[in-house]
């Protein structure tokens, strides 16, 4: 028999959930960066200011970024750090498109490399690169633990692994709330500015399956990293956790 993983709520064949993650995101690629600003009311800028805050980056480091989608943070990287060079990918080939299109025509084209990568399976040596981020990508994963091992493998020692990704609200009111909107809004917003209800339904029923913050960060330590701790931002609503 097949081995299962979910897929949101549905359950499907191990060996098909990044096709159908794949249709989701070729659905998307277009209208992404307006449907993010208008999920998060644009704070998703604001939490990836913070994470390259947490970076440790300094000029001349080497970087990989895993689901890039529109490269929102190699931006951010160039903007602050103009000799630090950085490998964005995504699996999906229009999404990555949508990236370098956007780095030719923002001007941060020159300190990039692109390629369509699986975070799954990296195409890198060990010990490439001093830092490894990966932004609302890895609840996407088909199987998270290989993921984090792969960014563990390719991380030079003393490396940073900086994951940010939606997460489990601490207080109870407020994840009843953000439920409601999770599932009574996001797929109309999906209508409506993207014309696809489907995958927004898809999106908000992937966050539910995501692992929370404590979760997460077993099984960072798992993966083999020595040091992780995660920053609830908005009540819990999304984290960013830090390994070395």
């Amino acid at each position: 028999m097949n081995e299962k993983t979910h897929f949101g709520f549905k359950e499907v064949d191990v060996n098909k959930k990044a096709g159908h993650v794949g249709e989701v995101f070729h659905s998307v690629a277009e209208e992404y960066d307006l449907m993010n600003d208008a999920m998060s009311f644009g704070m998703h800028r604001i939490w990836k200011k913070i994470l390259i805050e947490l970076s440790e980056l300094s000029e001349g480091s080497v970087v990989l970024d895993i689901a890039s989608g529109t490269a929102d943070i190699p931006k951010l990287i160039n903007k602050k750090f103009k000799s630090v060079s950085v490998h964005v990918t995504d699996i999906n080939e229009s999404m990555l498109a949508l990236g370098r299109d956007r780095a030719i025509n923002e001007n941060f084209f020159h300190n990039c490399s692109f390629a369509l990568a699986s975070g799954e399976s990296l195409p890198y040596q060990d010990h490439t690169f001093d830092l490894v981020t990966v932004g609302f990508g890895l609840r996407n994963f088909t199987d998270k633990l290989k993921g984090l091992k792969e960014m563990r493998r390719v991380l030079r020692p003393n490396g940073v692994l900086l994951i940010l990704e939606f997460s489990r609200p601490t207080n109870s009111f407020f994840s009843k709330v953000y439920d409601w909107y999770s599932f009574n809004i996001i797929p109309r917003l999906g209508s409506l500015l993207a014309n696809d209800s489907e995958s927004y339904q898809y999106l908000a029923e992937s966050i539910r399956m995501h692992p929370d913050q404590e979760t997460l960060r077993g099984m960072v330590f798992e993966s083999g990293f020595t040091e992780c701790k995660f920053y609830n931002l908005v009540n819990g609503v999304v984290a960013i956790h830090k390994a070395k």
